[in-house]
């Protein structure tokens, strides 16, 4: 018996032996697409593993006595199970078949084009043959049972060098079908735990200079005679994770043209060899990623691919050296429907357990493994991917957010720091879940319905998640609807102005600093402190810059001035240094209090701004001053951005945030002053007029700006505007969720909505349909 097997010694008609994966490698190495060479540790190699070590009687006797209603049973057995396999001793017939195949694969690798090897994959470095990095996957498989699927339900490991370390990768892909989702799975559908096994392909990472995922059916029209391909620099993985924006082509099916081509900016991109994201060199991050010849090559291998399995495909592909490889195929399940639909994925959530529900904070659908964060100290443990759980967050939670691919937490509602910095992340979240610190536990399998606010036990299908997002995003962007009232985006986070910018929006309504300044993450009086003044002010017209590039220079960037609390300061680097303890940092030293108090701070944001405006010539950025108490402290301000050279003109304007109640009641004198518009902050308005504190669960359901004394304010505040002939604005949370606060704003003659790039079309379609209201009104 043959514990390993190469790829091209097996093809479709051995699932049994090698699972649904292994045998597709095999097929597709048969029958000479270009794929990384590889081996496959058989089934029968598990089976084997288990007789010889006795390790059947000892798992047996686990499973049985668990009590499947119960998870915190489940999940100590699953613990249980995979400790046993891990801590077993692979028998040396095994192990040596595994580590000779291994030391085996350089002989094997397939040669770069013309011998010549792009800009980035020369900047990996070069490996020895014992070092070879591998992908180590799970392929799961059950006897008598080809109809079966474990699809995603095994673990995969990644740049895996060593042979020893590929062993070991080879027994954790084994105790991997024991998570407690696999085992609740096979329980629920009747299989035997010891019918079902598990082969492991064991193949060549690529060192892909550039790397993506082809639909040979438009995945959101399903136009069968269109393919659909979309590249980034590096790995895929941060295609699937949604980290960078993807250039995106498409190729008629019958001419083999590209009809279509969308370039988009990428900074980072995942290095072939090695784990950490690196910096993609400026010269080449607004560049195509691949060539017109390579994106009609991987259009070529996805129709004869189609052609070969007769249905239409999901492809990962990767480029290096210039050539082109098929990492995986897959077939894509849901043609049967125009697109993967809301009722399609109901369908499936359907047979899930709900594990608890909450505030729906930022839509989207995502599954993943848990980590729970009990404190900034933790963000460390998150990997890519995975799904955060936290009591709550704060600014120092946003690296993890960011590698997240859903957020729950246990309290806080639609406003909280967690649903703002969801929405801004496009990432689902879910706010305000009660006792999720108790139900949600360390490597558990969920899934994260953003929309709804359920969160369910288990994953959906990849292949579901992924297209369902996409449509999602790409619906947005479908239609062009004009309107005489602007829509603006609120953003904050850099990563995401190439792809919001290409929205059919009018502008950015509401640009935040803060996540800029956490990024740089230094206390700014710290800065001035040592002196690095000049760096921190680059640094941040730098991201700032960014956000100018992708919308102008037609598109007005109105950016926020710094409106950190105390706490969050705090929480910068050296933060302690500088800030004093508040009670109440909502209601404490922010805003322009702090520019007037500490001058030489905002001032070295002044000087950021004047570097985009002037040297980087980026005249559609603007200016808005938060949290004003008073006219003289706005008089101040403006008397601060003066010295520093900002003064009003028509091509600069300076706009104010009406968020505080005083805001509204002397509105008159605030305008007095001299402000070319302003802008409803509706969440901190609503907070301080209803005195609620909306992080707080347990009175966040008394948070609305639907309360007549908010509607009361807001409207006031534009009336006032339109009579004084200022722009009025509204940037908070309301108009992206209520179609009714919508239609009154247009009412009342507001000049633009900001709302969040998701909710940017059905906005602008509640716009349309109130202005063509209040149109037929006035003409009758």
């Amino acid at each position: 018996m043959k514990h390993v097997l190469w790829f091209d010694e097996v093809d479709k008609e051995d699932i049994p032996l090698v699972g649904g994966k292994g045998a597709n490698l095999g097929e597709m190495t048969k029958a000479k697409f270009p794929v990384p060479p590889g081996f496959i540790v058989t089934a029968q190699a598990y089976f084997h593993f288990l007789d010889k070590t006795k390790l059947r009687p000892r798992i047996k006797k686990l499973l049985d006595s668990v009590n499947y209603t119960k998870t915190t049973e489940l999940q100590q057995a699953s613990r249980n199970v995979q400790k046993l396999i891990i801590n077993a001793e692979i028998p040396g017939e095994i192990a040596d078949a595994i580590v000779d195949a291994y030391l085996s694969l350089p002989n094997r690798q397939p040669k770069t084009k013309n011998g010549k090897r792009s800009m980035i994959s020369r900047l990996y470095d070069k490996v020895s043959p014992a070092q070879v990095p591998v992908a180590v996957r799970s392929s799961a498989t059950a006897e008598d049972l080809p109809e079966a699927s474990f699809a995603g339900q095994q673990a995969t490991f990644l740049n895996v060098r060593g042979e020893a370390n590929v062993v070991n990768a080879v027994r954790k892909a084994w105790a991997s079908l024991f998570t407690a989702r696999a085992i609740f799975y096979r329980n629920e559908n009747g299989y035997d735990h010891f019918k079902v096994g598990i082969a492991v392909p064991v193949q060549r990472m690529v060192s892909s200079e550039a790397s993506g995922v082809m639909f040979t059916v438009d995945p959101v029209s399903s136009d069968k005679n269109s393919i659909v391909v979309e590249a980034i620099y590096g790995l895929g993985e941060y295609i699937v994770g949604g980290v960078v924006t993807p250039d995106h082509y498409e190729v008629d099916k019958k001419t083999m043209q590209i009809v279509k081509k969308t370039v988009s900016r990428q900074t980072i991109y995942l290095p072939g060899v090695g784990k950490s994201k690196a910096p993609v060199p400026s010269r080449i991050r607004n560049k195509q990623k691949v060539t017109d010849e390579q994106i009609i090559s991987v259009a070529q291998l996805g129709k004869r691919l189609e052609k070969h399995y007769y249905f239409p495909q999901d492809i990962e592909w990767a480029v290096e050296g210039g050539v082109v490889y098929i990492v995986q195929t897959r077939p894509i399940t849901t043609l049967d429907q125009a697109s993967v639909t809301e009722p399609d994925v109901a369908q499936n959530l359907k047979r899930m357990r709900v594990i608890g529900t909450g505030n729906p904070a930022s839509p989207g659908i995502a599954s993943g493994t848990v980590a729970v964060v009990r404190s900034a100290r933790e963000i460390s443990k998150i990997d890519e991917g995975e799904i955060l759980v936290a009591e709550q967050t704060n600014p120092d939670y946003v690296p993890a957010m960011k590698k997240a691919s859903a957020v729950v937490t246990q309290s806080g509602g639609r406003t909280s720091h967690a649903a703002i910095v969801s929405r801004e992340l496009g990432t689902p979240a879910v706010v305000g879940m009660e006792n999720a610190l108790k139900k949600l536990k360390d490597r558990m399998e969920i899934t994260v319905d953003g929309t709804s606010g359920v969160i369910y036990e288990g994953s959906l299908p990849e292949d579901i998640v992924r297209r369902f997002n996409y449509q999602r995003l790409a619906s947005g962007g479908a239609e062009r609807i004009l309107t005489a009232t602007k829509v603006y985006v609120n953003l904050a986070e850099v990563s995401r102005a190439e792809e919001v910018g290409k929205l059919p929006v009018d502008g950015v309504g509401l640009l935040r600093a803060e996540f800029m300044l956490a990024d740089i993450g230094v206390h700014p009086k710290y800065v001035i402190k040592t002196r690095r003044q000049k760096s921190y002010t680059n640094e941040l017209a730098e991201k700032i810059a960014v956000f100018c590039d992708a919308f102008g220079p037609d598109r007005p960037v109105v950016y926020r001035t710094t409106d950190f609390k105390t706490n969050e300061y705090k929480n910068l680097k050296h933060g302690a240094e500088f800030e004093a303890e508040e009670e109440n940092p909502m209601l404490g030293f922010r805003g322009a209090s702090r520019y007037v108090a500490e001058p030489e701070v905002f001032e070295m944001e002044l000087e950021a701004i004047k570097i985009v405006r002037n040297k980087m010539r980026h005249k559609n950025l603007h200016v808005m001053i938060p949290f004003v108490r008073t006219p003289g402290q706005l008089i101040k301000t403006k008397k601060i951005m003066a010295g520093a050279g900002l003064l009003r003109a028509p091509s600069f304007k300076l706009w104010m945030m009406v968020e505080i109640p005083v805001n509204v009641l002397m509105l008159d004198a605030f305008l007095d002053t001299g402000i070319d518009g302003i802008s409803i902050g509706s969440n901190d308005l609503t907070q301080l007029i209803l005195g609620i504190d909306r992080d707080n669960s347990k009175i966040a359901h008394d948070f609305s700006e639907l309360n007549p004394a908010v509607l009361w304010a807001v409207e006031q505040t534009i009336k006032t505007c339109h009579k004084r002939k200022v722009t009025s604005s509204v940037c908070g949370q309301a108009p992206s969720d209520y179609p009714e606060f919508v239609r009154k704003l247009v009412e009342w003659g507001v000049t633009s909505i900001s709302v969040n790039p998701d909710a940017v079309y059905e906005v602008r379609k509640t716009i349309s349909a109130a202005e063509k209201r209040l149109m037929r009104k006035k003409a009758r």
